[in-house]
């Protein structure tokens, strides 16, 4: 058995450990009421601390840090509240005539001690959102921030310890050392958002304990717009879509499809959208933000000189200033299949636009790459919508829409293979932190019985006969 004694997080650990029971036995109001606490905490008592802090770590304007950090997570704790109920019962299903006399549901338990690595850039979202469904399953969860972020981490702290005890959940702040400490502990299920290439580590570390894994990861989610499509509609979502956060989402549009006999509208409209979102001067624009370190802003900028080199074209932007980690909204044509923006995430304010000339170019196109968090369409042709999707595969796709499936909490949210693992949100964020445990109540004497041993003859027909009609 491996000794953990030397971790320096084991003693946080152990404490959660011997509380987990504790924990999972809670009733649905007691979970409703740390529900409720942790509501508080975010709605009233720290809101306008949350935005100051989102305000220091990533420039993020007032009504962004309201619609993307603090509104989904009060939209998570009231739809879970609303549902709690339902969620806890357990679920009877049929039993087959094989087992006559018994009876089978099953429920859903609490995993037990958990793990939450949340990212920077939603950092109270993608840390308080989880978290949600962990306290609605009944667990106990240790959560690692990210550093990257220090105001917002410091203030979840802060929030973790007015609303819970230590041994119920817990908050440890640090770099990636303090990550990889804590990856070495058994907890009993893991929830990790970030990268693809991280996101192994965490599986590797996982597989140590046999501990189970929820990820939420990325990669390059395409837009295909075809030539039925209503073009300035599209512009305008997608550049609402692509530079929300300065481009720093993991479902932002990450590269764009467009039928090549639209293009240039397409462009035309884009450079309208962004003009009136950011004024002509998205510097000194309230509604546009910075990026999060110096080193995303390098290797954001080195993508941009790696497509300048490549004779690329710059259609907007391409401006940056290191000091201020600003990068304009940049929009780039004419890419050549090496550049490398075109080969890893972006998760910055550039978008390429790439042309087909027929709809199987794209969906081939797509096919090439890992299979993306989100897919996006735009068209008004339900033939193509529907070749689209059946012919792809993502963790999930909006039709002349983007990045809003996120909101809708009765879906499931997530990735597939190289974009996660698992789904989050309402009931399947609830799931994800629940062990189904099966239930078999036998009320009087079973068929099973008549089959026990010692064999014969008689029990050979039964068997025959068994396996033929029931």
């Amino acid at each position: 058995m491996t000794d953990f004694k030397d971790n320096p997080h084991y003693e946080l650990f152990l404490k959660q450990q011997a509380n987990q029971l504790k924990v999972g036995q809670t009733t649905h109001n007691q979970r409703v009421k740390k529900l409720n606490a942790l509501r508080r905490a975010i709605e009233i008592t720290y809101r306008d601390q949350i935005i100051e802090a989102m305000r220091k770590d990533l420039g993020k304007p007032k009504v962004e840090t309201e619609l993307t950090e603090v509104y989904p997570i009060i939209g998570d704790i009231k739809h879970a509240v609303k549902y709690l109920h339902r969620w806890m019962r357990k679920q009877k299903v049929k039993t087959p005539l094989s087992m006559l006399g018994a009876s089978s549901y099953f429920i859903h338990e609490s995993k037990g001690v958990c793990l939450i690595i949340s990212p920077w850039n939603f950092p109270f979202n993608l840390t308080f959102g989880p978290l949600v469904s962990a306290i609605a399953a009944g667990n106990t969860v240790i959560i690692k921030p990210s550093e990257m972020t220090p105001n917002a981490s410091a203030l979840m702290a802060k929030i973790v310890r007015e609303v819970f005890s230590e041994d119920e959940v817990a908050l440890v702040e640090g770099e990636v050392e303090v990550s990889t400490q804590l990856l070495k502990l058994p907890f009993n299920h893991i929830f990790f958002t970030g990268s693809p290439n991280v996101g192994k580590i965490v599986m590797n570390a996982a597989s140590k304990n046999l501990t189970s894994i929820t990820l939420e990861l990325g990669g390059k989610s395409p837009v295909i717009i075809d030539e039925t499509a209503n073009i300035d509609a599209a512009a305008k979502k997608i550049m609402w879509g692509k530079f929300l956060n300065t481009g720093q989402i993991c479902v932002a549009p990450d590269y764009v499809l467009v039928d090549e006999s639209i293009k240039q509208q397409f462009v035309n409209a884009c450079k309208k959208w962004l003009s009136y979102y950011y004024r002509d001067r998205p510097k000194t624009s309230k509604s546009y933000g910075r990026i999060v370190t110096q080193k995303h802003f390098e290797r954001l900028k080195s993508h941009i000189e790696n497509a300048k080199d490549l004779s690329a074209t710059i259609i907007v932007g391409g401006i940056s200033d290191a000091k201020d980690k600003y990068i304009e909204p940049t929009l780039i044509s004419d890419l050549k299949d090496e550049a490398t923006i075109l080969q890893e995430e972006i998760f910055g304010p550039i978008l390429p636009i790439l042309t087909y000339s027929k709809l199987d170019e794209a969906i081939n196109y797509i096919n090439t790459k890992e299979r993306p968090l989100a897919l996006y369409i735009y068209s008004k042709s339900k033939s193509n919508t529907n070749a689209i999707i059946t012919n792809t595969r993502a963790g999930g796709t909006c039709i002349n829409n983007n990045i809003i499936h996120y909101a809708n909490h009765h879906l499931p949210f997530g990735g597939v293979n190289n974009s996660g693992i698992g789904k989050s949100h309402g009931f399947f964020g609830f799931e994800a932190f629940s062990n189904k445990r099966a239930v078999v109540k036998q009320h009087t004497i079973g068929a099973s019985e008549f089959m026990f041993p010692p064999y014969g003859r008689v029990k050979e027909k039964i068997a025959r006969l068994t396996i033929k009609w029931f």
